[in-house]
């Protein structure tokens, strides 16, 4: 085939490739998005879109299940298991094609195939129905991302212990799981699968669930977790499994004994790699830092004209900072603007309640010795919270003694990943409490509890 040229080839289609590659064609440039997979990566196929649609059917049977608080009486409730994970797979469909439509909309040339950097100037497709394409370039943007990690001694079986990707489309219901580690995807597969009646147990190898949250944050939602029928088990590590006739039988060590439980399934979450599997020619020596490629404040790696975003270069794995550092990268490309590094970003988790935050923890703040103060509020004060049946949770602010500039936010609720957003955006222009506590607030609405925790960083809270 003949070769191709272009301003920039990406190498992955997820939310940071993908981004990249639209954020290339509204400059004018000529940009070609290679994916060895699908439009939309991981987080739209294998995650975030997939995994929030099967929230939703849990949110929903939930509602249901609540009903007759609201003097609604539904009868019993049916539901088809096969059809819940059906539709979750339709909506990444769908959303997938709509990548596909911006990649036209924006003249990128989208190839499907495996891609594999020869140098810092060609992609060859080595892989899928452009295998032997070569594709010319002045510049590469790595986005390859990463994979979910899997525990080395477990047995491998795509039905009984499972990764997300296969969890996701899991094919009968077990009735009982063992979900190893408690991050964003292990809750919220806990919560996905006790809500249809699965008998859900959480093994955790730190002291606390959601451990990258504040303290007050994951004893919170422990309580929430075991109203709804979810154990949890802290500080265990699982040390063995074995499959069974029926299901696993797995063994962990909780205070220096071995405990023997057998399940229908495991679910593993417990993190992910980074994935640049035979991407690159091996004489190009990129630096690399526990795998994860390095770059500098202008998303450039040690070789020239080549460029990485995303979760490839390391934490945070969030598919919105990844978007953020790819579009930055090609700004800095192509001279629009100065890149920017990640510094403040939502962190969310979509269980039942959701958790967001944003900046420091309390226990960070003191380990730091920082001189802060704490503002918090409770939605069991909040009048639209209990009107909806949901008023669990809270939020909390932390904040310099001095200045009132917020150093980080946490919130746990209903609807708290739509909620953080305020605090990231007063922490983007150095806001600070008393400037949250005198922006008006509309009432009754949940977030009115984010001016009442400025407003309690001062004692000067009205409805605590």
């Amino acid at each position: 085939m003949a070769d191709e040229k272009y301003d920039l080839v990406v190498v992955g289609g997820g939310p940071a490739g993908y981004a990249a590659a639209i954020r290339a064609g509204q400059l004018g440039k000529k940009v070609a998005c290679v994916e060895m997979d699908r439009a939309g990566g991981t987080c739209l196929n294998w995650g975030c879109i997939p995994s929030k649609a099967l929230l939703k059917s849990a949110e929903l049977i939930n509602s249901i299940k609540k009903s007759e608080e609201f003097g609604i009486s539904v009868g019993s409730v049916d539901y088809d298991f096969s059809k819940i994970i059906q539709r979750s797979r339709g909506v990444a469909d769908q959303m997938a094609k709509g990548i596909e439509f911006l990649f036209k909309k924006n003249k990128v040339d989208y190839i499907v195939g495996k891609a594999h950097v020869d140098d810092a100037k060609t992609v060859s497709v080595v892989d899928g129905d452009s295998k032997g394409k070569k594709l010319k370039t002045d510049n590469i943007l790595l986005a390859t991302g990463c994979r979910a990690r899997r525990l080395p001694f477990l047995p491998t079986d795509p039905e009984r212990i499972m990764t997300s990707r296969e969890a996701l489309v899991m094919k009968k219901q077990p009735k009982s799981v063992a979900i190893i580690g408690s991050g964003a995807i292990g809750v919220e597969f806990a919560y996905f699968l006790n809500a249809f009646g699965t008998d859900v147990t959480i093994l955790e190898v730190m002291p606390q669930l959601v451990p990258v949250e504040d303290e007050e944050i994951a004893k919170t939602l422990g309580r929430e977790f075991k109203k709804q029928g979810i154990k949890t088990e802290l500080e265990v590590q699982v040390k063995d499994a074995e499959l069974t006739k029926d299901g696993v039988k797995l063994v962990y060590t909780k205070k220096g004994k071995d405990v023997t439980m057998e399940v229908d399934a495991v679910i593993q979450a417990v993190g992910v790699v980074a994935f640049l599997d035979n991407t690159v020619e091996p004489s190009l020596n990129l630096k690399t830092d526990r795998d994860y490629l390095v770059v500098d404040d202008s998303y450039r790696t040690n070789v020239a004209g080549i460029y990485a975003a995303g979760d490839i270069i390391g934490p945070p794995w969030l598919a919105h900072v990844a978007t953020f550092e790819a579009v930055q990268a090609v700004n800095g490309i192509f001279g629009a603007s100065k890149p920017r590094r990640v510094k403040n970003f939502p962190g969310a988790t979509y269980c039942n309640p959701q958790i967001a935050s944003t900046g420091v923890t309390e226990k960070k703040a003191k380990e730091l010795k920082l001189d802060f103060k704490v503002g918090k509020f409770p939605f069991v004060a909040s009048g639209k919270a209990v009107a909806g049946a949901h008023s669990e949770g809270f939020v909390k602010l932390i904040s310099d003694s001095k200045t009132g500039e917020i150093l980080g936010a946490h919130i746990i609720g209903r609807d708290a990943t739509e909620l953080i957003t305020e605090y990231c955006l007063a922490m983007e222009m150095e806001g600070t409490i008393d400037e949250i506590h005198g922006t008006i607030h509309a009432h009754p609405t949940l977030s009115e509890a984010l001016a009442e925790a400025a407003a309690a960083t001062h004692d000067e809270a009205i409805h605590i």
